[in-house]
């Protein structure tokens, strides 16, 4: 279709909205309520355009282009259309910008600033200011809410849960649980992608930073943190460099600066959580090949706590299938809390854990009751990036003038299988490139190591590969085709599910809750679109490709922890210290 948009020629294929369209030739138009890929409803109106001949302004995000069309996306009947539009908007949101989590990340703010609104024609009535603090990791503010409902889109369509609706109509309008419940009340997993699409503050996590602050000073607990994989290539966006920037270094000397006393890598727990996971797989294989006994199969990975929370609850048939291993994280603070607090002379009940995470479901799991096998809760706190980016601010850090310091060491080594555990397809390869070893003596067959099939932002990903040529000790697997899968957003896991439910044969899938996995996670820099998640995909493969050593089980300090404390993979310590059991839950 050929039309011209302010003059500029376009062509673009048929069915393209004008918004699509206009973002093609570089021109910007607002818009609140559009989600890339997802959503085109025109609920917000604020991307209204000028079409010449129609009778009125048009919703860009909904109207599909025609074949000779003059579109005017900057006439004063739009900009004064929009300006009314988020007049109203504003006249009735509750928005306290001055004290804000949102103040300066808010697109309603943007959007009205790009306006040139300076004073608010319509003073309406404000909305009920209703604040629900129900759950560990989400804190919703209604008197916020603008109605746009990006987070019903993404939790019904992308997520397959449904825990948030519109009710009532017109002025009396609210987005939130059925009945005007709380989310604890309802079978919500916290994953927060709701937060992660809100344009506003309506929805945001539930900060962490002023416990975090005062165990920092206090004066007899020794405070340690892990950061995540995703969280080093996603971080530099909070201080203006590009998606996908790594800013590894710069962030350990941050943490450093904010009086953090010991700095350690998510990434070691990674490699452990590859090691005891890999082993779960080979036994299951060996019950289900060798013994020819029945097993829970597929496995499933359990390093997302969404992801189990929606299993938990939508699934429970299937806990069985989860593998056993607590996330990286939680085994973190396991390890934090006793084979590290003895060998740096630590009492384990002054030992403060902080995780810096691209989740906010981190919070929900850090407060599961099953979490505290060493004897201590595994984790105090939970930081998403976004909070992290606030406290070093708050600390007056110039961060990009930082210089690239390293972890702290022992539970700061890692291998380059464990920075991929922040992509789609991560956890999976990572896995590929130690059970394939384990198996054969051999590297994984392919180019790089990186299996690439499972790559990239495909929903679903399948591939199968024949175990050839194995070691002595595992020739009954010779000839067996090991089917694997790879699946990112919940919606995607439904599907995968209803497959296996039909018949379909997998023998291992991994699950991420957000969509692109951790690095599209829902407490990372907003607003995350496809090319973001493109970019810091890239920048966490470059990470890896980058490391001596890419392999869990080539890590030297893993080696070391097996020989010092836990002794072999699945072993009585291990067992207790880093698996766990998961539970039925109530779907409400």
């Amino acid at each position: 279709m050929k039309l011209t948009i302010n003059a500029i020629s376009v062509e673009v294929p048929e069915g393209t909205t004008i918004l699509a369209a206009a973002a093609q030739a570089g021109i910007k138009i607002p818009t609140l309520c559009h989600l890339e890929g997802v959503q085109s409803i025109g609920a917000c109106r604020v991307c209204l355009v000028e079409v010449e001949g129609a009778k009125t302004l048009v919703a860009s995000c909904v109207m599909p282009v025609m074949e000779g069309m003059k579109v005017y996306t900057n006439t004063k009947r739009v900009r004064e259309a929009r300006r009314m539009v988020v007049e109203m908007l504003l006249s009735e949101h509750d928005g306290n910008c001055q004290t804000c989590n949102r103040n300066n990340d808010c697109e309603l703010q943007s959007v009205a600033f790009d306006l040139g609104i300076t004073d608010i024609t319509y003073q309406g009535v404000k909305g009920r200011n209703e604040v629900d603090a129900s759950t560990p990791a989400l804190v919703r503010d209604n008197g916020k809410c603008i109605k746009c409902r990006r987070c019903v889109t993404v939790c019904t369509q992308v997520q397959a849960v449904g825990a948030l609706f519109p009710q009532f109509r017109g002025f009396k309008t609210v987005i939130g649980p059925a009945f005007n419940s709380d989310l604890a009340d309802v079978s919500c997993v916290q994953c927060g992608q709701c937060a992660a699409v809100c344009p506003v503050g309506a929805i945001v996590e539930n900060s962490h930073i002023e416990r975090v602050w005062a165990a920092i000073e206090h004066p007899s607990k020794t405070v340690v943190v892990q950061t995540a994989p995703a969280v080093r290539a996603a971080l530099g966006e909070c201080f203006g460099n590009p998606p996908g920037t790594l800013v590894t270094g710069k962030m350990v000397a941050a943490l450093r600066r904010m009086g953090f006393d010991v700095i350690f890598d998510t990434n070691f727990t990674a490699d452990l959580t590859i090691i005891e996971e890999g082993m779960e797989l080979l036994k299951r294989l060996t019950t289900a090949v060798r013994d020819k006994q029945p097993v829970a199969l597929p496995q499933f990975t359990s390093c997302s706590p969404g992801w189990i929370k929606f299993a938990e609850t939508y699934y429970p048939e299937f806990i069985p299938n989860l593998s056993t291993c607590k996330s990286p994280q939680q085994m973190f603070g396991a390890i934090a809390k006793t084979y590290w607090a003895k060998k740096a002379g630590k009492d384990p009940k002054n030992v403060y854990v902080v995780s810096i995470m691209p989740c906010v479901a981190k919070k929900f799991e850090a407060q599961r009751p099953e979490m505290d096998d060493s004897g201590f809760v595994d984790i105090d706190a939970v930081l998403t990036t976004r909070e992290l980016g606030r406290m070093i601010r708050q600390a007056g850090i110039d961060f990009n003038a930082l210089p690239d310091e390293d972890y702290d060491r022992i539970l700061g080594t890692s291998t380059g299988a464990a920075d991929i555990f922040a992509n789609t397809g991560g956890v999976m390869e990572a896995a590929l490139r130690t059970a394939y070893e384990v198996i054969t003596g051999r590297n994984l067959p392919f180019e790089e190591l990186h299996v690439t099939p499972l790559a990239g932002l495909e929903g679903i990903k399948k591939a199968a590969m024949t175990i050839t040529g194995t070691l002595p000790e595992y020739s009954f697997l010779e000839g067996v085709v090991l089917k694997v899968a790879v699946v990112h957003a919940l919606g995607n896991a439904k599907r995968i599910i209803e497959e296996i439910k039909n018949g379909e044969i997998y023998h291992f899938v991994e699950v991420m809750t957000c969509p692109g996995g951790c690095i599209g996670g829902g407490g990372q820099p907003r607003l995350t679109d496809n090319e973001k998640r493109k970019k810091r995909i890239e920048a966490i493969y470059k990470e890896d490709e980058g490391k001596k050593l890419r392999k869990s089980h080539d890590n030297p300090k893993i080696k070391q922890i097996y020989g010092e404390f836990l002794n072999m993979p699945l072993g009585k310590t291990s067992h207790h210290l880093l698996h766990t059991e998961y539970i039925k839950r109530e779907r409400v």
